[in-house]
């Protein structure tokens, strides 16, 4: 009997000893990494300048956040994009979207030789607050409305952190809308009377990042998308540029530039363009 009291403390040792080193061990295979920056501009003129301009302050917010898996020949990458911009022109009563993004990419690849792995991906696309047309009386959207899920099998080519390639020929896409949006006609591809559209077809997604010079990083997102079942001629573009020019520790200038083509919401290019100092803080 006094063997086994004796035991029981010495197996818990052992076994927290063992769960200490599985704990470390997993923590191993994770790599966190994480920014938050703040942009700012500002355009002042007095009453007496003649050059012409109107007084304005403008302020972007974005967080980015990577949580990758490796063991192995398993990888399994994860990006968190938050961002969220506001512009103030003097004179008016309403403020004015510059940015509006939530976005989460999961892409998990088992090797199958060399570079290449089997992969699964999944991609959620929508933003936060409401959008208005250049009126700014209009709603043209708000949270979750529209919301994008893209989800399928493929064929991964990574050669490391920043240049990856990934193909995926069975792609599921599913739009979702308010149905106030669909009351009177389509919107987003999704029809009339319906708060959902299903899609089955082909998607690319390339990523790539490099430095140009020091302290001056270019990061390039591609997603291509084709829609079997409607016009499969009629690719979805979605190209994304980041430039972050290093100042110092916490202060970069940064150029954002996204490029948007899809028909299903207009039948013409959308670009986004936001350039500013900013405040980084990465963790």
């Amino acid at each position: 009997m006094k063997k086994i009291l004796f035991s029981i403390p010495l197996l818990l040792m052992v076994f927290s000893l063992k769960a200490q080193e599985t704990v470390k061990d997993t923590a191993k295979l994770w790599t966190k990494k994480g920014n938050i920056s703040l942009l700012f501009n500002q355009s002042s003129y007095n009453k007496e300048w003649l050059g012409g301009g109107t007084s304005n302050v403008a302020g972007n917010f974005g967080l980015n956040y990577d949580f990758n898996y490796k063991n192995g020949g398993v990888v399994w990458d994860n990006k968190f994009i938050m961002a969220y911009g506001l512009n103030k022109i003097k004179g008016d009563s309403k403020t004015a979207k510059t940015d509006d993004r939530l976005e989460l990419n999961s892409l998990w690849g088992k090797k199958a030789s060399g570079q290449w792995y089997y992969s699964m991906f999944f991609n959620f696309k929508t933003q936060m607050d409401t959008g208005y047309d250049k009126t700014n009386t209009t709603r043209l959207s708000h949270f979750f409305s529209p919301a994008y899920f893209q989800f399928g099998p493929g064929m991964l080519w990574k050669k490391n952190d920043n240049l990856s390639i990934n193909i995926a020929p069975a792609t599921g896409k599913l739009i979702v809308v308010h149905d106030h949006f669909t009351a009177f006609g389509p919107s987003f591809g999704v029809k009339q009377g319906d708060t959902s559209r299903f899609e089955l077809g082909a998607s690319l997604s390339a990523y790539y990042k490099f430095n140009l010079m020091t302290n001056v990083s270019f990061e390039n997102r591609l997603n291509l998308y084709s829609n079997y079942l409607d016009s499969p001629q009629n690719v979805d573009i979605d190209y994304q540029l980041n430039v972050v020019m290093k100042i110092n520790k916490y202060l970069t200038a940064n150029i954002a530039v996204q490029a948007i083509y899809d028909d299903n919401s207009i039948r013409a290019v959308q670009v986004r363009e936001v350039f500013g100092l900013g405040a980084n803080y990465g963790f």
